[in-house]
């Protein structure tokens, strides 16, 4: 079985990034959807209060995303058709770009029913200004988890690499939380989604320091917000993320974040100025900036790394003839005299 060549690969990507932004997330029957409905019909089967059995429902599904991706690898259309299952980010400008206006027109009533498109926060709890901090701060990390990390699995695992992370990713969202119910079930869910993550949420970090002139904003104070307070977040991978955009777009986030089961206290990010209705729509431009650098980036692994075209098992025993016997011949085996 072959595997993609470098143009294949490029190919794939660069097709399944422009499908998402041609024509976003389908309304319904999308894939990730229906990967969702099957994981909560596993779950009636799988699920106890351990995280042996978090870890058994995880493996079980990803594994058959894994097998499905082996499947097709070797077939461009396979990997751009995986690649737009993927992505998110059209999605995200858009969902984005709509907060914005709603926020600019004082419809609370209408950026509260908006919210849960972005984020598990409890829109209830929110005014207009921890709407707009939670926009500003969904926006940075989905740019992490729904497109660049995507792009980069794409690029150096294909297939099987880019359809095992947003199934792990789709299922850190569905019980990777902490809940009383998803404490222990959902902890191997979450550990391998901030593992696949660990490296994308840098190399945002990186982009978005790149891309902060976009928005008028400076990188070294994105890399200064960066090195300074992404350790303090709980997570391992969004503080990063989350910090750098403070950076880059002059703003102070977190503080108190009211989830639906719990209220957490975040570190501050950035030490500019609170986030303001205009800064939604900066954090839009500059996600939609990172979200194409990263797609230049991938397209560049893509064409840097091996192709993976396996060797004929006739090319092998070639090889094997001309260049083992050489070797064994520049070293006989010693007979003694008179041996038989």
């Amino acid at each position: 079985m072959f595997a993609l060549t470098r143009r294949g690969r490029a190919a794939g990507i660069a097709a399944g990034y422009l499908a998402d932004l041609l024509l976003a997330d389908p309304r319904r029957g999308h894939p990730v959807a229906v990967f969702g409905g099957a994981a909560a019909q596993l779950e009636r089967r799988t699920y106890a209060d351990s995280r042996g059995a978090g870890a058994l429902h995880t493996g079980i599904l990803l594994g058959a995303l894994g097998l499905l991706g082996v499947a097709g690898r070797g077939r461009a259309w396979a990997l751009a058709f995986a690649v737009f299952t993927a992505l998110g980010g059209t999605s995200l400008n858009r969902v984005g770009g709509q907060m914005a206006a709603l926020l600019a027109d004082d419809d609370v009533a209408g950026a509260r029913a908006l919210l849960p498109s972005l984020c598990g926060r409890d829109p209830a709890a929110l005014d207009p200004a921890g709407l707009t901090r939670a926009t500003v701060e969904s926006l940075a990390e989905n740019t992490s988890d729904a497109q660049v990390a995507p792009l980069l699995w794409a690029a150096v695992g294909g297939v099987p690499g880019v359809l095992v992370y947003r199934g792990a990713n789709t299922l850190d969202a569905m019980i990777g939380h902490h809940s009383p119910r998803y404490e222990r079930f959902g902890w191997a869910a979450a550990r391998f989604d901030d593992a696949l993550n660990y490296v994308p949420a840098r190399v945002t970090g990186l982009l978005v320091a790149v891309c902060a002139p976009v928005v008028g904003g400076s990188a070294r104070a994105a890399l200064r917000a960066w090195r300074r307070d992404a350790s303090r977040h709980p997570s391992p991978n969004a503080g990063v993320v989350e910090a750098s955009f403070a950076g880059a777009l002059g703003v102070r986030l977190g503080g108190p974040t009211q989830y639906a089961h719990r209220l957490e206290i975040r570190p501050t990010l950035g030490d500019g100025r609170v986030p303001e209705v205009p800064d939604v729509a900066r954090a839009v431009r500059l996600s939609r900036a990172v979200q194409a650098g990263a797609a230049v980036l991938a397209l560049g692994l893509s064409a840097a790394c091996r192709s993976g075209r396996r060797a004929s098992p006739r090319s092998s025993a070639v090889w094997r003839v001309r260049v083992a016997r050489p070797r064994a011949m520049r070293h006989p085996r010693r007979v003694p005299d008179g041996a038989v």
